[in-house]
């Protein structure tokens, strides 16, 4: 069994299933993908609350709200001048040329994956969010979580968004329910665990398969 495949059993024997990613609709789905971005998800959770409190979390609800009432809404999640923007952008598109965001994602992943990153403001691993959580395609998501389990493990393309993502899709081969489940799982450890500043390496639970790995 590769090392991969290890960590997830280990990780999915000590965390179980994390039911992640949290939300309602696949649109609601997509706005926490982008407020995520640079903030915990405790501060994602009181935006969409205070979009759906407002009744502004419908993409044309969303469209036609004040700009003022919509920083206001996520201005928990940071950044709000600017994710106020990309969420427009994004809702803007998807109303235009699909009507929903379920249209846009019934189509090929990596062709939905292009569209999403030619909308400014929106990277790769919030189009993987997007793609793997809302529309359920088959690709795994790369973040911060990640990259420090590849460092720990060892491999080279630790830093490097891409070269994680083929290296885990490739040596698990799986589908979208093990990716959402893995990447999910990854972000538990490095929450609970694999912390930046102050990581609990000794507790860690797959810290004696990766000394052995060592």
């Amino acid at each position: 069994m590769k090392l991969l495949e290890i960590i997830y059993r280990e990780l999915f024997e000590s965390f179980g299933p994390q039911y992640w990613w949290p939300g309602d609709s696949p649109w609601e789905i997509a706005v926490g993908a982008i407020l995520t971005q640079q903030v915990s998800w405790k501060n994602v959770e009181k935006a969409i609350n205070n979009l759906k409190e407002n009744d502004i979390l419908d993409i044309e609800e969303m469209i036609l709200a004040d700009i003022d009432l919509l920083k206001m809404c996520i201005r928990s999640s940071g950044y709000f001048n600017r994710k106020a923007e990309k969420l427009l952008r994004l809702a803007n598109h998807v109303l235009e040329n699909y009507g929903s965001i379920e249209k846009m994602l019934d189509h090929e992943t990596y062709a939905v994956r292009d569209e999403l990153l030619s909308i400014k403001g929106i990277g790769a691993e919030t189009a993987d969010s997007i793609l793997c959580y809302a529309g359920g395609h088959k690709i795994f998501v790369v973040d911060a979580y990640t990259k420090r389990l590849a460092r720990c493990i060892g491999l080279s393309e630790a830093e490097d968004y891409h070269g994680i993502q083929k290296i885990f899709m490739d040596e698990l081969n799986g589908d979208n329910q093990l990716y959402n489940e893995y990447h999910a799982l990854i972000v538990k450890l490095g929450k609970e665990f694999c912390k930046k500043s102050n990581p609990l390496c000794e507790e860690c639970p797959i810290n004696e398969l990766l000394r052995s790995n060592r």
